[in-house]
């Protein structure tokens, strides 16, 4: 909290501060024990008509009337950072996950990239905002909705928070429009070369550079594999497939990895039930962070949903950390 020179908290961020980073201190009622507060830490999105607008590192905004502050102040971004990490900022990490998951079609809208691959997952198919759309929001907005439709898809736009020039503010203004946040996911970080020194038989791991019907029949992610499937998976400077074979025709465990100048990044690592706690996700991992490894990279990401706590114990104990969330607006309100 900020306390004044004789020891009384006091509020130091003003209007002009949105944009910042900051934590502030409200009161929220009265307690057992007298007066009850709440802190709060985000970005602050907004400060209009005597209410401020925070956007937490999840993507949550929250609604203070400037009335209830006690204390405020701006603080410093909190960046993933941790021994051993690599340095890597928002926007380098956006375009680099960007590119291992290509859509079948886009178009430019200033700085703004409308994708859409036939509804084939939300990464392939929404806008990657990063920068100026060159034109008003909201006539971008009316853009996005328009190009999504004629393609008889919803809109999506992804947005990203928790890190230093991730996108808090864009947020808060898609909500104010009617747009809802449906999923949220991590984008981890971590060294590549941990990962391929980790203790997993990688013997029974076939690696190839075209995805197969056996490695399809795994990855349920559709129905019938269209064109435009075959299109997205098959994206990216360079890409890898593992497999590692069950007692059938489909796989028990496959794996993909795209990689990119520095960075290996890592997707689809599924495991049939029948076959969890055997170590096959470790060996698909490990075997094509060595491939990776040998083509030069020396980083590592990967993209893991929010609520999926078995595949994020996995990776912490890999030594992934966090570095930003990102999400999926869909357009809600009607018209």
């Amino acid at each position: 909290m900020e306390f004044a020179a004789g020891g009384r908290m006091e509020v130091r961020i003003t209007p002009a501060d949105v944009g910042k980073r900051v934590s502030v201190r409200r009161l929220a009622g009265p307690g057992s024990h007298g007066q009850k507060f709440t802190d709060t830490v985000g970005v602050l999105t907004s400060w209009d008509e005597g209410v401020l607008l925070i956007t937490r590192r999840t993507g949550e905004t929250v609604h203070i009337p400037e009335s209830s502050l006690v204390s405020g102040k701006i603080v410093p971004n909190a960046p993933a950072r941790r021994r051993g990490l690599p340095a890597a900022g928002f926007e380098e990490l956006a375009r680099v996950s960007a590119r291992a998951w290509q859509p079948v079609e886009s178009e430019r809208l200033g700085d703004w990239e409308l994708r859409a691959a036939s509804g084939f997952t939300r990464r392939a198919n929404s806008v990657l905002p990063l920068g100026d759309p060159g034109v008003p929001l909201d006539d971008a907005l009316t853009r996005v909705r328009g190009w999504y439709a004629a393609r008889g898809l919803p809109p999506y736009i992804q947005t990203a928070t928790g890190a230093e020039g991730t996108q808090e503010r864009l947020c808060a203004e898609l909500e104010e429009r009617g747009w809802a946040r449906e999923v949220t996911a991590e984008l981890r970080i971590g060294g590549l070369a941990p990962i391929g020194d980790l203790d997993a038989d990688v013997s029974r791991v076939r690696l190839a550079r075209s995805v197969d019907e056996a490695w399809l029949q795994r990855y349920q992610r559709f129905g019938v594999p269209g064109p435009h499937v075959l299109k997205v998976l098959g994206s990216g400077p360079s890409v890898w497939f593992a497999t590692i074979p069950g007692e059938g025709e489909i796989p028990a465990a496959i794996g993909r990895c795209v990689v990119d100048g520095r960075w290996a990044g890592f997707m689809a690592v599924e495991v049939d039930p029948s076959y969890r706690r055997q170590g096959l996700a470790t060996a698909v991992m490990a075997s094509l962070a060595r491939r990776a490894l040998e083509e030069g990279a020396s980083a590592s990401w990967l993209q893991v949903e929010a609520d999926n706590d078995g595949a994020r114990a996995l990776y912490e104990g890999m030594g992934f950390a966090t570095h930003h969330l990102y999400h999926h607006f869909r357009y809600s309100r009607s018209s």
